[in-house]
């Protein structure tokens, strides 16, 4: 049986340490921001409402995904 292996030590840009960032900052960032935003949009309906946030969420997801990368590449350096 291999040894358990506990710590990791990449080269470059830790990508799992980049996604559980990116993770909680659109969960903690990402939700009043869609919040706040649905408030200037007529959502009648639960479609409408889910397509908003999906639309939105991605967007937040995306920028948040490119600064988390950013900060690490900058932070590996």
């Amino acid at each position: 049986m291999p040894a358990r292996v506990e710590r990791t030590d990449p080269d470059g840009v830790d990508y799992g340490r980049v996604m559980q960032l990116t993770f909680v900052v659109t969960i903690i960032a990402g939700a009043p921001i869609v919040a706040v935003l649905s408030l200037t949009v007529a959502l009648p309906t639960w479609i409408d409402r889910v397509l908003f946030a999906v639309r939105v969420g991605a967007v937040v997801w995306i920028v948040t995904a490119l600064a988390m990368y950013a900060y690490e590449r900058r932070r590996t350096e």
